[in-house]
């Protein structure tokens, strides 16, 4: 589903140029669950980023699901974006004013969609992360985790093949992250191909492959047979990467 070859970015500003990613090399398959760690600074993000054709690759090939997105137009890249590809961000991005239905409806108000579709697939968003009870919820009547639930389901909106969170359980307390995570599972169960972005071992070992970033290169890539095992091969230590 996803072939990164030889990925190169390099950031320029003004005359400096800063390099993020070295020369990555990455395949993700269909349903797969991949976690991407590493330290501040190593790539990761900027990684995630070209994934979910957010930024573009300075050198190199990207394939998704077939495709070469490479050399395509931003209108092209963000079309994509919108048929392929559902966000998750560490901060919930909700709106404030709007009830959980409203938030998670939002995509599809942008597409056209009728009142009726909107309010069914919103409805069947939310209930997949187990909050349909919450629809009428504004977001500051809503706990952390169930914020976060909220922006899963609006992710889920669009029917993607892959979810790409970034630091998903960043702004919760353990047993709620603990919680989040036990939802990608599930949705990964059902054939959804999840990658998430964490500098948390714990989060990241709930997935079922871990790939190591540091200073713009991939230097473990990992499945997860043995949680012990994985953790030291890929030199990961204790709880987090700082």
């Amino acid at each position: 589903m996803i072939l990164l070859e030889s990925i190169v970015k390099i950031y320029r500003m003004g005359k400096l140029e800063v390099p993020a990613l070295m020369g990555v090399n990455l395949g993700v398959q269909e349903h797969e669950f991949v976690a991407i760690m590493g330290p501040s600074g190593s790539g990761k993000s900027t990684l995630m980023n070209i994934i979910g054709c957010l930024d573009r690759l300075t050198t190199g090939r990207y394939v998704l699901d077939g495709i070469d997105v490479s050399q395509m137009s931003d209108n092209e890249l963000a079309d994509v974006r919108n048929r392929k590809i559902g966000f998750v961000f560490q901060t919930f991005n909700l709106l404030p004013r709007m009830t959980s239905l409203r938030n998670v409806e939002l995509p599809l108000i942008y597409e056209g969609a009728s009142k009726k579709e909107r309010r069914e697939r919103a409805l069947e968003a939310l209930r997949l992360v187990g909050l349909e009870n919450r629809a009428l919820h504004r977001p500051n009547e809503l706990s952390g985790g169930q914020r976060q639930r909220v922006a899963i389901a609006r992710a889920l909106i669009n029917r993607p093949a892959i979810i790409l969170a970034d630091e998903p359980t960043g702004n919760l307390d353990s047993r709620t992250g603990e919680e989040i995570m036990a939802v990608f599972q599930e949705l990964n169960d059902r054939g959804v191909t999840v990658i998430l972005v964490t500098h948390e071992l714990d989060i990241a070992l709930c997935a079922r492959r871990v790939v190591a970033i540091r200073d713009g290169l991939v230097t473990r890539d990992e499945e997860i047979t043995d949680r012990k095992m994985v953790a030291a091969a890929a030199g990961l230590g204790g709880g987090s990467i700082p």
